[in-house]
């Protein structure tokens, strides 16, 4: 964020200022992991983080927020916002309006000027932090889920077989959407169609998550602001068998799971390169989810196969069942 960005946040009896946004609601650090302290995590982050009061007073201000405001913890901890910010500042404005709403606000190009900091343009970016026991507890296990995956997976050098079980894949697919209806595709319809017939897959549960994951979200990039719609879709293919990629040998795949969008499509001078590592049209891409998801799935001995057209592009995973000598153990 910088000295170009600011983001505030408000509680009922205090408030943090968080990177990004002013933030109306009571809010808690929980389901950490024991040895993260949040104060340490908070502290080293890049960005300004205040604690403030619903008066406005500050509790606490990170090592980012000493170097914005240009004091030091201990001179700011008592402090008025008003003290430093102009009263007719728009900071004020849209954290009012957070507190009275509760709805989140994003503001780009706001200016702060005072005496002491001098002008400057900032991106404030506003959501409420209200207790909500489900999302907290959605986020605290994607956190672990993501520091487990992140421990087992360095990059794409890790070449030990994954430790594989049976997986209800329904299970992981909705653990999937509601991250993605809580965060990144929150503006965009799921359409679900399951067999709920449907065997278990022979699979490791946290990299299947991280790979419908990025495919959701590679979805959800590629739809339009209104009208955009993201299908999740399973079922059973009985006798089909699919050659696997640097192999001559066939298997039996039978369980077929399908991320599908409306967006405008993958470009024709990608498609060839889609699951190669750094390949993106994106901005600010790093070309390397979907290559992810190509090494999980390989791992996995299964196969991913898409077909793109303007309004409908459509993900195919294929994937094993639980063998007979799993099932006997």
């Amino acid at each position: 964020m910088g000295r170009d960005e600011l983001g505030t946040a408000a509680a009922a009896g205090r408030s943090a200022a968080l990177p990004g946004g002013f933030v109306s609601g009571s809010f808690r650090f929980t389901g950490l992991p024991r040895d993260v302290d949040p104060a340490t995590l908070l502290g080293a982050m890049p960005d300004p983080v205040l604690v403030v009061d619903d008066g406005n007073f500050i509790l606490w201000v990170n090592n980012a927020g000493e170097q914005f405001l240009e004091a030091s913890a201990a001179t700011l901890r008592g402090c008025n916002l008003s003290d430093l910010l102009p009263l007719d500042s728009p900071l004020f404005s849209l954290i009012e309006t957070v507190r009275s709403s509760g709805s989140s606000i994003a503001e780009y190009s706001v200016p702060i000027e005072t005496p002491r900091l001098g002008a400057h343009v900032m991106t404030i970016q506003v959501a409420p932090l209200v207790e909500q026991p489900e999302l907290t507890r959605l986020i605290c296990d994607e956190s672990e889920r993501i520091v487990a995956l992140l421990d087992r997976m360095e990059a794409f050098s890790d070449a030990r077989p994954i430790e594989r079980t049976a997986v209800n894949i329904h299970e992981v697919l909705e653990r999937v959407r509601k991250v993605a209806h809580t965060g990144f595709a929150r503006h965009h319809r799921f359409v679900e169609e399951y067999d709920p017939s449907l065997p278990s897959v022979f699979g490791n549960h946290d990299m299947l998550v991280q790979v419908f994951l990025n495919l959701v979200k590679n979805a959800a990039e590629a739809l339009p602001d209104h009208g955009g719609e993201i299908g999740l879709s399973t079922s059973y293919q009985q006798g089909v068998r699919l050659a696997v990629p640097g192999s001559d040998s066939r298997v039996h795949l039978p369980l077929v799971v399908a991320i599908s969008d409306n967006g405008e499509g993958i470009p024709e001078d990608l498609r060839a390169h889609l699951f190669d590592p750094f390949v993106t049209t994106k901005r600010n891409g790093t070309g390397l989810g979907l290559a992810l998801v190509a090494k999980i799935i390989g791992d996995h001995g299964g196969v991913i196969e898409f077909d793109s057209q303007p309004r409908r592009t459509i993900f195919r995973v294929f994937l094993p069942t639980v063998p007979a000598a799993a099932v006997a153990r």
